[in-house]
């Protein structure tokens, strides 16, 4: 009863917010990532159809929790990320806290990722993944990626889901961070090329086709038909 007081006391706290507020609360106490829908709304203080009328389902308010809760670390101080100096720094902080999340919200991650079905794209990692490629693509036009800025946003965040759930499926007394940086480096050093001397160009081939693709990512090409850009854009993702 003391929760649900306090749940209605919140200055400015809609019935939403406080479904939203229960349901992060008690998925994050539980230890199977399982709640029901009474004991949401008891501690909401609301009825079912309040729940109903807000998110249609227990199962969509439940995403509704997720999606907020998960994107906390995509963009933890609104776009931090698009400030930072050194793009390549900043992927690593990302990649840091996204496995800290899983591992501090172990119920909230797997939840998130127990619920992929084959062909159906997580909205979720297209988050993560449209912040790794707002990071990526200027490293793109300096020539700096080994492929296209999305594959390697792509691959990027394939690998950092993979690593934070293996870390979440080990014994908390057996996990070993050491692992993560491990995977990390070398993800990180086989997509993105070193930053050149001072003075020094990159004129290789590869950095120049994949500094055209970046560019032709951001600003097309009016000269060109679509399908000769794809065309063109494809011959690029050979070269780079």
């Amino acid at each position: 009863m003391a929760t649900r007081t306090d749940s209605r006391s919140k200055v400015g706290a809609g019935a939403r917010d406080r479904l939203l507020l229960a349901a992060g609360q008690l998925l994050n106490e539980s230890q199977d990532g399982q709640v029901s829908t009474r004991a949401i709304c008891e501690r909401a203080g609301v009825r079912a159809p309040t729940l109903y009328h807000h998110f249609g389902s227990k199962q969509g308010l439940v995403d509704a929790v997720v999606n907020y809760g998960f994107t906390q670390y995509v963009e933890p101080d609104g776009d931090a990320g698009d400030a930072c100096a050194d793009p390549v720094e900043a992927v690593r902080d990302g990649w840091d806290r996204h496995v800290r999340y899983g591992l501090d919200h172990p119920s909230f991650y797997v939840l998130l990722y127990g619920q992929i079905e084959p062909g159906t794209p997580c909205s979720l990692t297209s988050s993560a993944e449209a912040m790794l490629l707002r990071l990526l693509t200027p490293l793109a036009r300096r020539g700096r990626l080994r492929t296209g800025a999305a594959e390697a946003a792509r691959q990027i965040a394939a690998a950092n889901a993979g690593v934070t759930l293996s870390l979440i499926a080990q014994p908390e007394d057996r996990r070993d961070p050491a692992m993560s940086r491990q995977v990390r480096d070398t993800i990180l050093g086989s997509l993105i090329v070193p930053e050149p001397e001072a003075g020094e160009a990159r004129t290789g081939v590869g950095a120049l086709a994949g500094a055209l693709s970046a560019a032709l990512d951001a600003e097309g090409a009016a000269a060109l038909t679509p399908a000769e850009e794809l065309m063109l854009k494809e011959w690029l993702r050979r070269l780079t």
